[in-house]
């Protein structure tokens, strides 16, 4: 950021709260950048008695993960959820339980987990390239992307 959004000026950076920000110290703006996090649903679909797992178009071959989207306004997260696998996948979806929330810090996201039941045919969109079914076992051994933080969705998951 080298701009303020507001105004145009200059920004600056120091120490707000704690924390380094960007801000604007024009008199008139005072715009302080606090690059909360965003918050994003993520999908654990269950779909005949196994694990789906989905392949994004723009993504490497071989890499899979839990459908995932950004909130809609005034969206509640469990909607997101069953939105989210119906657009993405073509499946029916029920919410099963929440599974937690968690902070992906590499991307600024506060991840909001459900497990879904999903059933139908799948179809799926143009975000989507493959998918594939995992049993337990298979989804533990799974490496993700940052097996770290899945790893502790899957383990709270699999403990509900």
């Amino acid at each position: 950021m080298n701009f303020c959004p507001e105004c145009g000026a200059e920004i600056k950076k120091k120490i707000i709260d704690g924390i380094d920000r960007f801000y604007c110290d024009q008199p008139k703006c005072n715009f302080i950048s606090w690059d909360n996090p965003v918050p994003v649903v993520a999908a654990i679909v269950e779909y005949e008695n196994k694990i789906l797992l989905a392949q994004n178009a723009s993504w490497r071959n071989g890499r899979y993960s839990f459908i995932t989207g950004y909130l809609e306004r005034c969206e509640h997260p469990e909607m997101a959820a069953i939105r989210e696998v119906k657009e993405e996948l073509g499946l029916d979806a029920e919410v099963k339980n929440f599974v937690g929330h968690f902070n992906f810090v590499d991307k600024n996201q506060i991840i909001i987990v459900y497990s879904v039941t999903a059933e139908g045919t799948i179809n799926l969109n143009s975000e989507l390239c493959d998918f594939r079914l995992f049993d337990e076992q298979e989804i533990l051994e799974y490496l993700f992307t940052y097996p770290a933080f899945a790893q502790s969705i899957i383990k709270k998951y699999l403990a509900i």
